[in-house]
C-alpha cells in the first residue's frame, strides 16, 4: 500500500502535473512513443527523485512505457504531498511524504526497494547505497541505474574505485544536456526563485556570495549578477578560480567573504563550507541559503550552538542572534533552498534533464544482457545528441549540417 499524506489532495496534484507537461514537450513524445514500443514491460523501476510535478511525468512516462514504478523522494522538504497523491491515485506505488523525519525517510528508501528493483534511479545515491548495504539478496536482480546529481555520481565513484559498486549506474548529470543546462540554467533560475519568494527581498545592491564554481555554481553566480548584485565566489579549485575571476567575479576565501557577503549560497557538494568559524564575521542580517544535495554544506548545529537566540521569522527562515548581537538568517534549514523553499527547475529545463534520465533507462533495458568493463557509465553520446536534436525541434530552430566532402576533411 502507498504512504502518502493525504490521497484526497489528488486533483490539486493533477493540475500541477498537467501544467508542467504541457510545458515539458520532451518527456510527452516520450510518453506517446513508449506507450506503443512498451520498453519497460516486465521491469520494476525504484526511483528516488524530488518528489514534485516534474518528477511525477517522467514517471508517468516509465510507467506509460509498461514499468513498475515504486516512488520515493530524495530530500524531506521537497516532496509535494498533492503530487505525491495523484500519482497514488493513477496506481503507482509512492512512499512518501513532505516534512517526513530522517526514520520515516529511511522506510520509504527501503519500501521501494524491497520488492527487488531492476533498474534504479537515484537522486543523490539513496537508494544505490542501501541497496548496497541492505538488500544483497536483491542485487542479482538489478540491470542497472541512472543517477542525476554531481553529489551522487561523487559517492558512485568512490564505490566503484573501491570495487564495491554492484551494478553498472549511468552518470547522467554529466551529459551534455544535463549539466551545461539543468546545473548552469536551473538552477541558476530557480535559487533565486526559492530566495526571493521566501525573503521577499530585493537582490539588487546586495553582495552575494557563492561558494563553488562548477555549473551549479556558474548558473548562481550568473544570475545574481543578472539581477543587480555584487558577487564573490569562493572556491578550492585554482583553475576553477580564474575561471570565476575572468567571468567577472571577485575570489576569496571563506572567511574572508564572511564579513562582506549579504547573501551565502552554498553549491559545492561537499561538508562544513560554513562553520562556526564564519558565523560571527557575518553582517547583521545575511542569509544563507543551500543549493547543494544534502544540508551539510551550512554547519547548522554549530550555529544553534554558538547563538544566542533562535526564532522563526517566517516560513522556511530561522533567524539565529549571535553573541554580537547581530541576527543571521537560515532559508529551508540548510536544505536545497530551490526545492524546498520553491517548485525547483523551470519545466522546461528539467525536460531535458528528464529526457536523457528516460532514455538511458531505456538503454539499460535494451542492453540488459550486456556486460561493461566498467561499472560507472556514460551516457551513451546518441542519447545526448538526439534530446538535443528533439529540444531544438521543438524550439522551432534549425542548424547546418557537413557536407560528405567536410566530413572527410575533418574526420578523414
Amino acid at each position: 500500500m502507498p504512504q502518502i499524506k493525504d490521497i484526497s489532495l489528488a486533483p490539486s496534484g493533477r493540475r500541477k502535473i498537467e501544467w508542467a507537461r504541457r510545458n515539458m514537450p520532451l518527456l510527452s513524445g516520450l510518453e506517446e512513443e513508449f506507450s506503443r514500443l512498451r520498453p519497460f514491460d516486465g521491469i520494476r523501476v525504484a526511483l528516488s527523485v524530488h518528489l514534485e510535478a516534474k518528477t511525477a511525468c517522467l514517471c508517468q512516462v516509465l510507467a506509460a512505457g509498461g514499468a513498475e514504478m515504486w516512488i520515493t523522494g530524495s530530500n524531506p522538504l521537497s516532496t509535494q504531498d498533492d503530487v505525491a497523491a495523484a500519482l497514488a491515485a493513477r496506481g503507482l506505488e509512492v512512499f512518501a511524504w513532505y516534512n517526513c523525519t530522517a526514520k520515516e525517510y529511511e522506510s520509504h528508501i527501503r519500501a521501494v526497494l524491497a520488492p527487488g528493483p531492476n533498474i534504479i534511479i537515484d537522486d543523490g545515491g539513496d537508494l544505490v547505497e542501501t541497496m548496497r548495504r541492505e538488500y544483497p539478496q536483491l542485487l542479482p536482480g538489478v540491470i542497472g541505474g541512472c543517477e542525476e546529481t554531481t553529489t551522487g555520481i561523487l559517492r558512485l565513484a568512490a564505490l566503484e574505485r573501491a570495487g564495491q559498486l554492484p551494478f553498472p549506474m549511468i552518470r547522467v548529470n554529466d551529459a551534455d544536456c544535463k549539466h551545461l543546462f539543468d546545473n548552469r540554467y536551473g538552477t541558476g533560475q530557480s535559487v533565486f526563485d526559492g530566495i526571493n519568494r521566501t525573503t521577499n527581498l530585493i537582490v539588487a545592491g546586495k553582495t552575494v556570495v557563492v561558494a563553488g564554481y562548477g555549473w551549479c555554481g556558474k548558473g548562481v553566480a550568473m544570475r545574481a549578477k543578472g539581477l543587480g548584485a555584487r558577487v564573490i565566489v569562493t572556491e578550492i579549485d585554482p583553475v576553477k578560480a580564474i575561471e570565476a575571476i575572468m567571468d567577472g567575479f571577485d575570489v576569496m576565501p571563506m572567511v574572508q567573504a564572511a564579513a562582506l557577503g549579504d547573501c551565502f549560497i552554498t553549491v559545492t557538494g561537499c561538508n562544513d563550507v560554513i562553520t562556526k568559524e564564519h558565523f560571527p564575521l557575518m553582517r547583521d542580517g545575511a542569509l544563507l541559503a543551500n543549493a547543494g544535495h544534502f544540508n551539510v554544506e551550512i554547519n547548522v548545529e554549530e550555529l544553534a550552538s554558538i547563538a544566542v537566540e533562535a526564532a522563526e521569522q517566517r516560513k522556511n527562515i530561522m533567524g539565529y542572534k549571535l553573541p554580537g548581537g547581530g541576527w543571521v538568517y537560515l532559508l529551508a534549514e540548510g536544505r536545497l533552498v530551490n526545492l524546498a523553499a520553491g517548485d525547483g527547475h523551470p519545466a522546461e529545463i528539467m525536460d531535458m534533464s528528464f529526457a536523457i534520465q528516460a532514455l538511458s533507462a531505456r538503454w539499460l533495458a535494451e542492453h540488459r544482457h550486456e556486460t561493461f568493463p566498467g561499472k560507472l557509465l556514460a551516457v551513451p553520446k546518441e542519447i545526448d545528441r538526439e534530446v538535443a536534436l528533439r529540444e531544438l525541434n521543438y524550439l522551432g530552430r534549425r542548424i547546418d549540417k557537413l557536407s560528405a566532402e567536410q566530413h572527410k576533411y575533418l574526420y578523414g
